[in-house]
């Protein structure tokens, strides 16, 4: 026994000896095995090209994109989904601006991403050669972390410590620049093993006592779920204390699937955009605002607290203060801990004040009058809330949904529910169009048994709908339902408001159906209402890309920036 374990003790120890590497190419990729990572996203170049060759030597699989910016969104999925930062891996110049919308995407939606962008030589930094391109500083604004490896020797520290940037806290995206001959050249250094994200405790239990306390003597509380509530041991520890407090709770978009069945009639919906939901109206009514994993930029502040509530702000990090938002208390920790020991102290269900029960009877009310009568909407194009009506009936719980950013997003935020935390990837902070179809393939990668659905508007598809090819070579089986209107109808709306006339938002058809079916995928087109749901069925049995175009009529979008009322429309 005694021999054996000195045998692994060597073992152990030559892992952690320095080696010499042919290429620093070969380090980095090690370095990303040791990180666990499964596939990178990229388009090579000249100037990262032998780190694509030394991929073709490990256990990474090489996803190439047809846009830089795609690879940093599938990335991002990965990231949201497992907690582990996706990789984007692109070249120098255009190569890395390229990538900077999604890496901006990346950092305000919480997902961790790392890019590896490639460089000129050290030597050509301040020479006039193409593709130069100063991208350390470009990132800087819109990352976590933003470092060039300036000597061979460093490779591994800072890919390592990219991916502790994007991973902890409260993740985001991390980039990492890659000079063409501390790629190319030798190196003698040693792979850093991927330590485990260190385990912080709870809040202190004075502060959550504090809470209890507040919690006690409130007659309207509510909790407010951000984006970190829905990380899945943080959304089972919500769950428990959901259950033992009955306390209401709204969302924001991405906080989506946080909140299970068994309190479903306590969910007063999402918040989001434009303020005149249910949960606005319980926010507003509140004397007690409880934020879990919030941060400003999922929901602005201003649109929701008047200042009348006493405000309670828990999360790994402490707030991000402004002037609609300074928290009262602040419970800094581990959320999950810090819910569980919450939840420990609290000793009575609460009694919903007779203006919070009517609100959240009056949503429940909604969601069934959507329940019986969405399907009723008979013309054609389709309003809105058929269409979301149908997308329920196929969006169970073993199918991940990707939403991008336009007039249907607010729609399917408002009605289409979920109970599976990170079931549903909407994205509030860039509002960036585009993402869906990519997401959805980074998240089909993730786990190839689950069917993904992403949706779009016309606008938003043809902003990345060229990874339509890459979802074909991939065989992802993927269905994205496009809400076709020939318009950026969301800035309409907006226009329309503001100036009571429109510009720049209208642009001419597409025949998606020709347009699916030219990439390989199999396309389909709804062409009258009563096909809604049969086609929807007929592109859900796939096995592989499909796609389905929707004509939409939003002529009661207006009413989504009023107090919309099902019982309007319906």
């Amino acid at each position: 026994p005694f021999a054996q374990s000195k045998t692994k003790e060597i073992l152990v120890d030559n892992q952690h000896q320095p080696r010499q590497w042919a290429h620093g190419a070969d380090l980095i990729v090690s370095q990303l095995e040791a990180q666990g990572v499964r596939q990178v996203f990229g388009i090579p170049g000249a100037k990262i090209d032998k780190v694509f060759d030394s991929l073709l030597d490990s256990s990474i699989r090489i996803i190439p994109v047809r846009h830089e910016a795609n690879a940093a969104f599938m990335a991002a999925a990965v990231g949201r989904i497992t907690g582990k930062a996706g990789v984007a891996l692109v070249t120098s110049g255009p190569g890395c601006s390229n990538l900077i919308t999604g890496m901006a995407t990346a950092n305000s939606e919480g997902d961790p991403v790392v890019a590896l962008g490639g460089a000129v030589k050290r030597a050509d930094k301040a020479k006039q050669v193409h593709q130069s391109m100063d991208t350390v500083a470009m990132f800087s604004p819109v990352t976590k972390y933003s470092v060039e490896v300036t000597a061979p020797e460093a490779l591994a520290e800072v890919v390592s410590n990219a991916f502790r940037a994007a991973e902890q806290g409260r993740p985001g995206s991390a980039f990492v620049s890659l000079p063409q001959d501390v790629v190319d050249g030798p190196v003698h250094a040693r792979v850093l093993p991927a330590g485990d994200a260190p385990q912080t405790g709870a809040a202190p239990d004075e502060a959550i006592a504090r809470v209890a306390k507040m919690i006690a003597g409130a007659k309207n509380p509510i909790f407010l779920l951000g984006l970190m509530a829905s990380q899945t041991e943080n959304s089972a520890a919500l769950r428990e204390l959901l259950k033992k407090s009955h306390i209401p709770v709204t969302s924001t978009y991405q906080a989506a699937g946080a909140v299970n069945q068994d309190h479903f009639t306590r969910f007063a919906g999402r918040v989001g955009l434009f303020n005149n939901q249910a949960g606005d109206r319980l926010l507003h009514l509140a004397d007690l605002v409880i934020c879990i994993g919030y941060s400003p930029v999922e929901y602005e502040p201003a649109m929701w607290n008047n200042g009348n509530a006493t405000l309670v702000h828990i999360d790994v990090l402490p707030a991000y203060e402004e002037r609609n938002y300074t928290p009262d208390v602040e419970l800094v920790g581990n959320i999950a801990a810090t819910l569980n020991k919450l939840s420990q102290r609290i000793d009575h269900q609460l009694v919903l004040s007779p203006q919070a029960a009517e609100i959240l009877v009056d949503r429940q009310h909604q969601r069934e009058l959507l329940n019986r009568r969405g399907a009723q909407l008979n013309q054609f194009a389709l309003h809105p809330l058929r269409i979301v009506r149908a997308m329920q009936d196929i969006v169970n719980s073993d199918v991940t949904l990707t939403v991008d950013m336009g007039s249907f997003h607010i729609w399917i935020a408002r009605y289409l529910y979920s109970f599976r935390a990170r079931q549903v990837m909407i994205s509030n902070g860039q509002q960036t169009m585009g993402v869906a179809l990519p997401w959805a393939i980074g998240a089909w990668l993730v786990n190839p048994q689950r069917k993904v659905v992403s949706v779009s508007g016309d606008g938003g598809f043809l902003q990345s709908s060229m990874e339509l090819e890459t979802a074909v070579r991939l065989k992802a089986n993927v269905l994205h339902i496009i809400w076709v209107d020939n318009g950026y109808n969301m800035v309409a709306i907006q226009e329309e408001k503001k100036y009571q006339r429109l510009s720049g938002v209208e642009f001419g058809p597409v025949d998606f159906k020709v347009y699916a079916e030219a990439f390989g995928a199999k396309g389909f087109a709804v062409e009258s209402a009563e096909a809604l749901e049969p086609t929807l069925r007929a592109a859900m049995d796939v096995d592989g890309p499909a796609v389905v175009a929707i004509p939409v009529d939003y002529r009661d979008n207006p009413l989504l920036m009023g107090q919309l009322h099902l019982s309007q429309i319906l």
